[in-house]
């Protein structure tokens, strides 16, 4: 592996369009390193929703709805703090923004550790915790726009690709980590005390907060010491110029499908398997299954990234939506089961949506560095991913306020609407804006 090093190219003259101007090497060394950080700040968004299906196990005493707030609040908490990131990336440069963000993210990770030893915390103590695990959510409409800043037209699909989709590997990572870490004293911190279940066992639930503090500091480490930042200055108001573009707006729809659906699926993924099928006798443990949907979704985001570079981003975002539209009406079908059999079609559904809106996911970043200038598309890529953060806080008030049935059949509604405006604006021959 080639060593880190710092930029060959005078980055006060730094254009990715021009070779002369470029440096490919310091470009994907920046990649990687915020790609790092930004798979552990997706880790961190998800960590109340791996520790939220246990929690009443260790003796809190939540309900239903409760549980379905707590899981969403760090999805509302992440929509607001990304409309904030979305303006960071030429106030703030690249090192500040990823290292400082790293040095945030380890107070919801100190928080929860302590939170899960104490059953007697209040909740409104849990919910201010699950608010400060969004700074995870929040970190990514800083770090996409930033990121686009180090790469021609040519690779964008393929770099975006790559960070968004190992970056939505921190989904995966925290649900799938979880359920093993949470059995054993881990480190040096075999002198905290397990927690006691209702049967007597014992669960290391804190664990769930601890084991990623060492790699987060880490990658504040790296972004000190090797990242830097390019001249793409704006303030906050030369900025706003992108909210009078009406294809912002179209974007925003779009994206809201794709990423909206795949992080609030994600999130609420093991309360709904525990809500529609946990009655059953040999029920699915929800830990087990969680993980694999935003598995799926991010390596279908990662891969799907050269593909949109080759046939554009358009056509993909198009297939995206009428297969997510399909697999929501197939999955409504093994809504409110009468029997534990039907999860198998429940979770083929499902992990149906999260493939296609990782394609989604990769097809519309590949749209926008092709549908506005490079600060313009900067802008863009980080409000329309604003406001799909909030999925998980959507997707859990709905499942709150409606079963789960009506609820998917609405969101198969707004997939096939905003497939419509794919077609329309981006994918049809003669479409105004071809990407």
């Amino acid at each position: 592996m080639a060593a880190l090093r710092g930029p060959v190219v005078d980055l006060a003259t730094w254009d990715p369009e021009d070779d002369e101007h470029w440096d490919k090497r310091f470009a994907w060394q920046t990649l990687w390193i915020t790609t790092y950080t930004l798979m552990l700040a997706f880790a961190v968004w998800y960590l109340v929703s791996a520790i939220a299906p246990r929690l009443n196990s260790i003796g809190y005493d939540l309900t239903e709805p409760e549980l379905y707030w707590l899981v969403a609040v760090p999805g509302l908490a992440g929509g607001c703090m990304r409309l904030i990131y979305m303006f960071l990336p030429p106030v703030l440069g690249t090192r500040t923004l990823v290292g400082g963000t790293a040095t945030l993210m380890l107070l919801p990770m100190v928080g929860w550790t302590l939170a899960v030893r104490d059953p007697g915390t209040p909740y409104t103590v849990l919910l201010l915790l699950a608010a400060a695990a969004g700074v995870g959510g929040g970190a990514f409409s800083g770090f996409m726009p930033s990121t686009s800043y180090f790469f021609p037209r040519r690779l964008a699909g393929t770099a975006l690709g790559l960070q968004a989709g190992v970056g939505n590997f921190g989904v995966s990572l925290i649900q799938f980590v979880t359920p093993w870490v949470v059995g054993f004293g881990l480190l040096g911190a075999t002198a905290l005390t397990p927690q006691q279940k209702a049967d007597g066992s014992q669960i290391w639930l804190h664990n769930a907060g601890l084991v990623l503090i060492p790699w987060v500091v880490i990658g504040a480490i790296l972004a000190g010491v090797f990242l830097r930042s390019v001249p793409i200055e704006a303030n906050f108001r030369q900025q706003l110029d992108i909210f009078r573009e009406k294809h912002t707006w179209v974007m925003t729809t779009v994206y809201l499908m794709t990423f909206g659906a795949f992080s609030g699926f994600a999130a609420q993924l093991g309360l709904l398997i525990v809500n529609e099928y946990g009655s059953f006798a040999d029920a699915p443990d929800p830990l087990k299954f969680a993980f694999l949907g935003p598995l799926i979704g991010s390596a279908t985001r990662a891969l799907w990234g050269p593909l949109c570079d080759r046939f554009g981003g358009a056509i993909w975002t198009l297939i995206a939506g009428i297969g997510m539209t399909i697999s929501t009406l197939v999955t409504v079908l093994f809504l409110s089961p009468t029997d534990v059999g039907q999860f198998t079609g429940f979770l083929a559904g499902m992990l149906a949506i999260f493939f296609f809106a990782g394609m989604g996911n990769a097809g519309t970043f590949k749209q926008m560095p092709m549908i506005f200038p490079r600060r313009q598309a900067g802008g863009v890529i980080g409000f329309t991913s604003s406001i799909a953060a909030f999925g998980p806080f959507l997707v859990g008030i709905g499942l709150s306020a409606v079963a789960p049935r009506p609820f998917f059949l609405g969101c198969a509604v707004f997939f096939a609407a905003c497939t419509g405006l794919v077609w329309h604006y981006y994918a049809r021959p003669g479409a105004a804006k071809p990407s």
